[in-house]
């Protein structure tokens, strides 16, 4: 039987599986499902903030992207945001207003970036962000500078089980 089971055998014994993923370990090609949509992991945004890290991981569904945040404070703490269109110059305010609701400033800072996939054009630059949350901190708005330009993102605190991430690569 050694000899049979030498032919009929798989050749890639020591193909290495894909390692499971943790919403901190996230990379670009990885399949991220979501309020029952699957979606492609096509960005990653690290940044660093003095000793703090967090990361912005660009998700694509057909035409619709949307941003999943993951950083670890005290726990881990998941967002999902939405770009929307807001004039908001620097320096931050110290609230916003969007659609009859008023946001908070809770934080801001500046955060060196490290840019993959469809974010590598930012690698190496800098960010002025600010985030801001509602009265009931159910709603958040992120700001961020890119050169000149100032982003806004709407979005809402999730938790690690609402998210299943399937590894595209190892």
């Amino acid at each position: 039987m050694g000899l049979f089971s030498n032919i009929f055998s798989k050749k890639d014994k020591h193909k290495p599986e894909p390692k499971e993923r943790t919403a901190l370990s996230i990379k670009i090609g990885d399949i991220i499902t979501y309020d029952l949509r699957d979606f492609e992991v096509v960005g990653k945004i690290t940044y660093r903030d003095g000793g703090y890290e967090w990361f912005g991981y660009q998700l694509l569904e057909g035409n619709d992207t949307v941003w999943l945040s993951a950083e670890m404070d005290d726990e881990l703490e998941l967002g999902i945001y939405k770009k929307i269109q807001m004039q908001v110059s620097t320096p931050y305010p110290k609230q916003v207003a969007y659609e009859n609701k008023t946001y908070y400033l809770e934080e801001k800072g500046t955060a060196r970036i490290q840019g993959e996939g469809r974010n590598a054009n930012v690698n190496g630059t800098e960010s002025h962000y600010a985030e801001y949350a509602d009265d009931g901190e159910q709603n958040f708005i992120s700001l961020e500078s890119w050169g000149t330009e100032v982003e806004a993102s709407i979005g809402y605190s999730i938790e690690a089980y609402e998210i299943k991430i399937l590894a595209g690569s190892i």
